[in-house]
């Protein structure tokens, strides 16, 4: 009894006992009750993307435009993107902080095609209409699992402007083939989801852990405490620079956006992009 409660005063090792227990826990929840498409969604995740893959091609429908002020949504705009995989020329990982905590973040994934253009994914707890986000209910089967597109302008405005949060944009170096192979895997797991919906699970299965998923990426505590997992990428060189403080300073894109909230997305798109390559000397 002396040799485990000594092994218990490591913190790591108290933080991998309370994760393995949440695990249990959660995976018991999952035998009682089945994942669903149709229920009253909230309106920005209504609708289920469709996606469509031929050979190299692809095409995401609906991508989501919406537009916002400080108020909310403004102007509930969709589109649909096509592209050829072979074409993703970078991966842009972005990372939402929880306000009042270290642990806890958003992170999505956007991809940058020819001509100055992005699309974005984000894989979030698929909320009903008037029904809040809590972490713990998402242990247990509270909520569908969301793979949403849509453009960067909406992903980084509803997040900047709308919800007055921060937001930090990296970039992301991996190889050609890791880059094509990420995005189709996604893509993927998209459609799967038309036809066999699961559940969003805070530890097993959230926005950061279901990307790393895709990336075959091995399980690492950054994927359940999501607030640290852009250090976690610097630390194994997925996120370049000389050192982790100057890259987070430099991915520091709150008020960059903000200023450009009144921009339609291609110009958006463009204008990002040349912040960005400037700032990390990326082309």
């Amino acid at each position: 009894m002396k040799r485990l409660l000594k092994w218990f005063e490591h913190p790591l090792h108290a933080a991998y006992a309370a994760i393995a227990a949440i695990l249990i826990i959660g995976g018991l929840g999952s035998l009682t009750d089945a994942p669903r498409q149709d229920r009253d969604w909230m309106p920005y995740l209504a609708r289920t993307p469709d996606v469509t893959i031929t050979g190299d091609h692809f095409s995401v429908t609906p991508v989501s435009d919406w537009s916002y002020d400080a108020s909310g949504d403004t102007d509930e705009r969709f589109t649909d993107a096509s592209y050829d995989i072979s074409s993703v020329r970078n991966i842009w990982f972005m990372l939402e902080p929880q306000p009042g905590s270290q642990l806890a973040a958003h992170t999505l994934l956007i991809f940058e095609f020819p001509g100055d253009r992005l699309l974005g994914v984000t894989i979030e707890a698929r909320l009903e209409a008037n029904e809040g986000y809590d972490a713990l209910k998402g242990l247990f089967n509270a909520y569908e699992l969301a793979y949403h597109w849509a453009t960067a302008r909406d992903l980084l405005v509803r997040r900047s402007v709308m919800l007055g949060h921060e937001v930090f944009v990296y970039p992301v170096e991996i190889d050609e083939h890791e880059k094509r192979l990420l995005l189709r895997n996604l893509l993927e797991r998209t459609q799967s989801l038309e036809t066999q919906p699961r559940f969003y699970n805070t530890v097993t299965s959230n926005c950061t852990n279901e990307l790393a998923k895709a990336a075959g990426m091995s399980w690492t505590p950054s994927y359940v405490f999501t607030g640290r997992s852009d250090d976690y990428l610097f630390r194994n060189h997925i996120i370049p620079g000389r050192n982790f403080d100057e890259a987070h300073a430099n991915s520091d894109m709150t008020q960059f956006v903000r200023a450009l909230n009144a921009a339609p997305s291609n110009e958006f798109d463009h204008e990002l992009l040349a912040e960005l390559r400037r700032r990390f000397q990326v082309s």
